[in-house]
């Protein structure tokens, strides 16, 4: 008999190296589904030299979830379709975020190796003694006026 195999998404690999009969039992599900799906844009497998579909330990994972969602939770697959885009949105958005994160930590650095010169302060910057409560305003000249 066949081993279960459990795969998160997290810990899959992105090499596409799976066979569709093997990606398909693996996923618990028919090749022709997995094609259909291929068709659909739910999974977008590798392709060999001669063209058969290639999958990778996270297309099966994908596959999973696509199967949990339509027969436990009844999505239908434009919905699912939609479910796995803004998933896909939220893991880039949250790979800049770490990325403006450890940008801003440097840039926090960086001021605080400035303070930390003697001379920074009062040649790059205008203490005020008390805060200030004036307000300005700018707005910029319209052509034709002088």
């Amino acid at each position: 008999m066949y081993e279960e195999i459990s795969i998160s998404m997290e810990q899959a690999s992105d090499a596409k190296v799976l066979i569709i009969s093997v990606a398909a039992r693996l996923a618990g599900m028919h090749p022709q589904t997995l094609r259909q799906y291929d068709r659909l844009g739910l999974v977008q497998p590798g392709r060999a030299g001669g063209g058969g579909r290639r999958y990778s330990e996270r297309d099966v994972a994908l596959l999973r979830e696509v199967q949990k969602l339509s027969q436990e939770d009844g999505v239908n697959l434009a919905g699912i379709k939609r479910i796995i885009g803004l998933e896909q949105l939220a893991g880039e958005l949250q790979e800049r975020i770490a990325e403006l994160e450890s940008q801003l930590d440097a840039a926090y650095q960086r001021i605080a190796q400035l303070e930390a010169v003697a001379s920074y302060p009062s040649r790059d910057l205008v203490r005020q003694e008390r805060p200030s409560t004036a307000l300005v305003v700018w707005r910029p000249r319209r052509s034709g006026q002088g």
